[in-house]
C-alpha cells in the first residue's frame, strides 16, 4: 500500500482513517447548517417573515462559502509551506471551536461570523488529507485510499440529520446533567465541536508525506506560490478546467437540493417537503456514488471515464426530476435526491485528479483550493438562477438551463485534461 515511504503500512491505514473521520465531520458541519437552517434563523429573527428568514438562511450560507474561499487559499499554500499534517489538525481544530462557538449565537451578525469562520476551518481538512493519501500510496493504489475517506466523510450528512432529529433527548440530558436546557439546532452543532475535538485525539501514530519531507530539504524549490498557477498559463488552464468539472457537483447539492423545500418541491406540487431529510437522502447517495465511482476508475484505470459517465448521469436525471416527476410523493422525491446524489458521486475523483495534476511543491495549494473555489461556485449558481427567473423563465426552466452551461463546460473541461491514473506524483513545478 505504502509504495512512497519506508514507513509500515499500518501508518497509512491510521492516516486514512483519521482523514475519513476528519471529512465525515467536515461533511457534517457543512450538512448541519442546511439542516438547522430554518430552525435556527427562525429561533434569533423570531418576530420577522418567513421571506426575511430565507433570505437570511441564504445569506449565511453564502457567507460560509465565502469562509472556504479564503480558507482554501490559507491552507493550501500552508500545506505546501509547512506540511500536510499540520493543516489536516489545524482546520479539524478551527471548524469544531467554530461549531461550538455556533451553538451560542444570538443574533444573526455573530452567526454570519462564525460561518466564516466554520467556513475557513472546513476548507482544509479534504485537500490536506487528500494530498498525503495521494502521497503515501502507489500511484496504483491511492486511489481506493481517497475513495474510503470520501465515501465515509458524505455519511457525516446523514448523522448530521439523525442528531438533529433525536437532538430533544440530548438536550433532555444536557439539561439533567448540567441544567441548561438547549434547542434543537445548538445541540447538532455542540455535537458536530465535539465530534471534532475527539478525532484530534487520534492524531497520534499518524505520519507526513515523504514528497513533503524531501521538497522540504530542498531550498531552492518555491513552495506554495501562487504564481505558479496565476503567473503560468499552462498550469492555469489546468487549474480552471479542474474547477469546472467538479461545478456540477454543487449546482445538483447546493441549488437543487438545498432549496428543495423553498423551490423545487414546491414545483412538483409536494409541501410537506422536510428540507433536512432531502439533505440526508443526496448524501446518502454521494457516499455511494464515491464508492462506485471509486471502483470503477480501478477498474477501468481511468478517472476521465468514470467522470464523463457521471456527468451524463447527472444531466439525464436533471431533466427529468424538473420535468417528469409532476405529482411526485414526498417519499419519491426523497429517493430521487438519493438518486442525484449517485449521480454526483464522483467528487473523490475530481479531488484525486486535481492533486494529481500538479507538482508537489503547489499540489497542496491546488487541491485545497480547488474544491474550495467549486463549493463556492454557489455564490455563481445562485445570482444566474435568480437573474433568470426574474426573466419569467421559471424554477424548472431556470435550474436546466443552469445545469446545461455547467454540465457542457465540465465535459468541455474533462476532455482538455491528462488522465492522472497511476501517474507519478514525484516531481516539482519550476517557475
Amino acid at each position: 500500500m505504502n509504495g512512497n515511504s519506508n514507513g509500515p503500512d499500518k501508518k497509512v491505514i491510521i492516516l486514512i482513517i483519521v482523514a475519513a473521520l476528519g471529512y465525515f465531520v467536515d461533511i457534517y458541519d457543512m450538512v448541519l447548517f442546511g439542516v438547522v437552517k430554518s430552525e435556527s434563523v427562525s429561533s434569533i429573527m423570531n418576530g420577522y417573515s418567513a421571506e426575511e428568514q430565507s433570505s437570511t438562511g441564504k445569506f449565511l450560507y453564502n457567507m460560509q462559502m465565502w469562509g472556504m474561499l479564503i480558507g482554501g487559499l490559507l491552507w493550501g499554500i500552508l500545506g505546501d509551506k509547512k506540511g500536510r499534517l499540520k493543516v489536516l489538525f489545524g482546520s479539524i481544530l478551527l471548524y469544531s471551536i467554530a461549531n461550538l462557538a455556533n451553538a451560542f449565537v444570538t443574533d444573526i451578525t455573530s452567526y454570519a461570523i462564525v460561518r466564516v469562520i466554520a467556513g475557513i476551518g472546513l476548507a482544509g481538512e479534504l485537500g490536506a488529507g487528500i494530498t498525503l493519501v495521494s502521497e503515501l500510496m502507489s500511484k496504483e493504489n491511492r486511489g481506493y485510499g481517497t475513495m474510503i475517506i470520501v465515501t465515509f466523510g458524505a455519511l457525516g450528512g446523514v448523522v448530521a440529520y439523525y442528531v438533529y432529529e433525536k437532538g430533544a433527548l440530548i438536550g433532555d440530558f444536557i439539561f439533567e446533567t448540567f441544567g441548561y436546557q438547549f434547542e434543537n439546532w445548538q445541540v447538532t452543532y455542540i455535537v458536530g465541536g465535539l465530534l471534532g475535538i475527539m478525532l484530534l485525539l487520534l492524531r497520534v501514530g499518524t505520519i507526513e508525506s515523504s514528497f513533503f519531507k524531501k521538497m522540504s530539504e530542498n531550498k531552492n524549490v518555491s513552495k506554495g506560490n501562487l504564481k505558479l498557477i496565476f503567473l503560468n498559463k499552462e498550469n492555469l488552464t489546468k487549474y480552471i478546467h479542474c474547477i469546472i468539472i467538479g461545478i456540477p457537483i454543487y449546482f445538483v447539492v447546493g441549488l437543487l437540493i438545498m432549496n428543495s423545500r423553498d423551490n423545487f418541491a414546491p414545483l412538483l406540487g409536494i409541501n410537506n417537503l422536510v428540507n433536512g431529510k432531502a439533505i440526508m437522502y443526496t448524501y446518502i447517495g454521494l457516499s455511494i456514488g464515491d464508492l462506485i465511482s471509486g471502483l470503477l476508475s480501478q477498474l477501468l484505470k481511468s478517472r476521465k471515464k468514470v467522470i464523463a459517465i457521471y456527468l451524463t448521469f447527472t444531466l439525464i436525471l436533471v431533466i427529468n426530476f424538473l420535468f417528469f416527476m409532476n405529482g411526485i410523493s414526498a417519499e419519491t422525491y426523497y429517493f430521487v435526491c438519493f438518486l442525484l446524489g449517485v449521480s454526483t458521486g464522483y467528487w473523490a475523483l475530481f479531488v484525486s485528479m486535481a492533486a494529481e495534476q500538479f507538482g508537489t511543491n503547489i499540489r497542496s495549494t491546488t487541491a485545497n483550493t480547488i474544491p474550495n473555489f467549486v463549493r463556492g461556485s454557489v455564490n455563481l449558481i445562485m445570482p444566474i438562477f435568480a437573474f433568470l427567473i426574474a426573466l419569467n423563465c421559471g424554477d424548472a426552466w431556470s435550474a436546466l438551463i443552469v445545469g446545461l452551461i455547467f454540465i457542457s463546460l465540465a465535459l468541455y473541461s474533462l476532455s482538455r485534461l491528462q488522465e492522472t491514473f497511476g501517474k507519478d506524483l514525484n516531481y516539482f513545478e519550476e517557475e
